[in-house]
C-alpha cells in the first residue's frame, strides 16, 4: 500500500457496507442483553462471566465497526486509483509464465463469484503492488514460484 489514503473499489465498498450492517445488527443484539441484564437476576459467577463475555463481544464489534467506517471514509477521499503504479483499486492486465493474459482488479475484499478480483494481501496482489507496466513480478503459488509481467494498468 502507498501509506496515503488508498482507493476503494466498488466491490470492496459494497462488501464493507454489507459487513457494517451485519455488525451493527449484532452489536444491537448484544447491547440489548447488557441493558436488560440478559434477563438474569443477580446471580452466580457464571452469570458474571457471561456478562463479561458480552462486554468483550461488544468491544470487539465496536472496534471492527470503527475500522470499517474509517476505511470507508479513507476510500471516499482517496480518489481514483493510479494508472501509473499498481495499487488497491487498480485494474491490471498481466501475462503469466504460461503466456496466458488476464485482467484483474486489485482489491481488499474478494468476492467469491468474482474470478477477476485479486486481494492486495494475496501472493499475486502483494507482488503487483507498486509496480508499473513492463515490470516482471515474482510470487509464490501452491505449485512453486512463478512470474508475471505487468502489461498495462487501466
Amino acid at each position: 500500500m502507498t501509506g496515503g489514503p488508498e482507493p476503494l473499489s466498488a466491490v470492496a465498498r459494497d462488501a464493507f457496507e454489507r459487513e457494517l450492517v451485519d455488525l451493527r445488527t449484532e452489536r444491537e443484539t448484544v447491547a440489548v442483553t447488557l441493558r436488560d441484564g440478559g434477563g438474569d437476576q443477580a446471580g452466580d459467577r457464571a452469570d458474571q462471566a457471561d456478562e463479561l463475555q458480552r462486554v468483550t463481544d461488544l468491544q470487539r464489534l465496536d472496534a471492527r465497526i470503527a475500522e470499517i467506517e474509517a476505511r470507508l471514509r479513507e476510500g471516499s477521499v482517496a480518489g481514483p486509483p493510479s494508472t501509473d503504479v499498481v495499487g488497491v483499486g487498480s485494474s491490471v492486465t498481466v501475462r503469466f509464465a504460461d503466456a496466458t493474459e488476464t485482467t484483474v482488479q486489485i482489491g481488499e475484499v474478494a468476492e467469491v463469484l468474482d474470478a477477476t478480483m485479486v486481494t492486495a494481501d494475496s501472493p499475486l496482489g502483494r507482488a503487483l503492488l507498486g509496480h508499473r507496466a513492463g515490470d516482471t513480478v515474482t510470487y509464490d503459488t501452491p505449485a512453486g514460484r512463478t512470474t508475471a509481467v505487468v502489461l498495462s494498468l487501466g
